[in-house]
């Protein structure tokens, strides 16, 4: 380390505290990546996660412009000195990753490697990713790769504390997921039980009234009045449990923190681009933050299953005390006049109600060829 041992020193050992510092999966390959990169000096450096398909279902990369990487186009598949790695289990260095006979080319808008080091991360037996850097930033001897051996020996400490922030973040998430469950679980059957109770007294109420309305008026309005009482009540035990139902998520991380987790989800599942950034935002009363969850999840899911966007972008930012949700695709659009006539409301009475039942209100901007925009605005508490 060209900085020398104490100073490098304490360079692995920021790096390390930062791996370990994040909880989500996705957050703990970013920092791997750019810690890597940092330490050994490189150009580039990446991350694939593999799935069971022959690709990956997570790819991380440092050194690359958001452009850059969406002109490349799709994730790499398992091929090549990728393959070799997630295969063979055993690091690769080489002085000119073009001229390797497994090297089997790249995208037009890939950036052009030379010298290249990369290992598997494993857990155990079992290998969950592959780690590598490219162009080394320093004079290459001739014919030689810029990594060294003392790089190599690095990047593998890297690996192996990787390996275990990975899998915990793993654990997290699971674990996360199986409490959330569970405790819908028990909601849903709380509010069965409750709702069902109501339901059934109703029917009997109402039948009673139809069987008395005839032959005696009184006791049917009464019956009636019995009726609607019992409806509030149902009523009241709906909302209730639509308020224990609030996304946990929301409770524990905040609007901002799990919007920006949600959205990365998104990105990594589908070939468009989905990007977040939120500005400023304070903590918002819980009905407005759970409405503006919902409205965003309505809004991405019409741009990224209905609109054939390539990229869609999610922005929350402060106004006054409130604050103002943006998603703008640029799919194929539509005329919003012509979709109410058609009766095809794409989730938009939906967006507009929880808009307005949260005191906010909906904007939506669209047109055939245009990509859409929604907004919604509430004025926080």
């Amino acid at each position: 380390m060209s900085h020398g041992p104490r100073s490098g020193l304490a360079a692995v050992s920021s790096a390390l505290l930062a791996m370990s510092r994040h909880l989500e999966v996705r957050d703990v390959l970013k920092t791997i990546v750019a810690s890597a990169r940092e330490l050994l000096d490189a150009r580039y450096a990446a991350l694939g996660v593999p799935d069971d398909h022959g690709g990956f279902a997570q790819f991380v990369v440092d050194g690359v412009s958001d452009e850059q990487w969406k002109a490349i186009g799709p994730l790499p598949r398992q091929h090549g000195i990728l393959a070799a790695m997630l295969r063979e289990a055993g690091p690769e260095r080489l002085a000119d990753v073009r001229k390797d006979p497994r090297f089997e080319g790249w995208p037009k808008a890939h950036p052009d490697l030379a010298d290249f080091l990369g290992l598997p991360i494993r857990d155990g037996d079992e290998v969950i990713g592959a780690l590598f850097l490219a162009n080394k930033n320093c004079p290459k001897p001739e014919g030689g790769c810029g990594f060294t051996e003392d790089d190599e020996e690095l990047l593998g400490i890297l690996a192996q504390h990787a390996a275990i922030a990975l899998t915990n973040a793993r654990l997290y998430e699971r674990s996360r997921e199986l409490t959330i469950a569970e405790e819908r679980s028990r909601l849903a059957h709380e509010l069965h039980d409750a709702v069902s109770q109501k339901l059934f007294s109703l029917r009997l109420t109402a039948q009673a009234a139809t069987a008395l309305i005839d032959r005696d008026p009184s006791r049917a309005k009464g019956e009636l009045q019995q009726v609607a009482a019992l409806a509030a009540e149902a009523v009241d035990e709906l909302r209730a449990a639509v308020v224990e139902l609030r996304p946990a998520a929301l409770d524990e991380d905040g609007l901002v923190a799990t919007l920006r987790t949600q959205i990365q989800v998104l990105d990594r599942a589908h070939t468009a681009r989905v990007t977040f950034v939120g500005r400023g935002v304070k903590a918002l009363p819980a009905a407005q933050e759970e409405a503006v969850l919902r409205v965003a999840q309505e809004a991405l899911h019409n741009a990224l299953r209905h609109s054939g966007a390539g990229r869609v972008d999610v922005t929350l930012d402060r106004r006054g005390g409130g604050a103002v949700l943006r998603v703008t695709d640029d799919g194929s659009g539509f005329d919003p006049g012509a979709v109410r006539r058609a009766g095809r409301h794409l989730g938009l009475v939906s967006m507009r109600d929880r808009a307005s039942g949260a005191g906010g209100t909906l904007t939506v901007e669209s047109a055939p060829g245009k990509g859409t925009t929604i907004e919604m605005e509430v004025p926080g508490g």
